[in-house]
């Protein structure tokens, strides 16, 4: 049981591992693995809440709908397992501005959360607008050799790579 208090897990090991809980996804729920639209029905309940029923008769939260789902409860499990994997691991710390942030740009925290912030907004929008996030197109999507996934799935990386390069001074 060593291995659950490694810092860093064998990259096939945590791949098999997404695989086997790919594999258990569809054969349980029917669906692929995902986590975008927990978000965008988060956000439904939330306005819902302010504006009454109202808000699941719109086009497209009746579509995804507006209730705590397995999705939902997957993104539940990764928020307490990776806290819970830091804490055994022993590499839990509070950072409000991590060490490479810190190298390239200063100790100022306002910047370091605003550009986390202005960050997912884009990711929440353009996981919505390509209808699935990294998970559910590089993972699900590539599992069912969807020619769109695999598309989105590398563009996803090169879309990494060139940004890490511009924040980062890298050109």
């Amino acid at each position: 049981m060593e291995w659950l208090t490694a810092v860093r897990w064998s990259p096939y090991v945590a791949g098999i591992g997404i695989g086997v809980l790919s594999w258990l996804t569809f054969l349980i729920s029917k669906k692929p693995l995902g986590c975008s639209t927990a978000f965008a029905s988060s956000s439904g309940m939330i306005r819902q809440a302010f504006e009454g029923k109202a808000t699941a008769l719109q086009p497209y939260y009746d579509r995804i709908g507006l209730s705590v789902d397995w999705q939902w409860m997957l993104v539940l499990g990764v928020v307490i397992g990776s806290f819970l994997s830091a804490l055994l691991s022993g590499d839990f710390e509070l950072l409000w501005v991590p060490e490479r942030w810190l190298v390239a740009f200063g100790p100022a925290v306002l910047p370091r959360l605003l550009t986390a912030l202005v960050g997912g907004i884009f990711m929440g929008f353009g996981a919505r607008w390509a209808d699935g996030c990294t998970s559910g197109h590089g993972i699900s999507g590539a599992l069912q050799l969807s020619v769109a996934s695999w598309i989105s799935a590398i563009f996803f990386f090169i879309g990494g790579i060139i940004t890490a390069y511009l924040i980062f001074g890298l050109f």
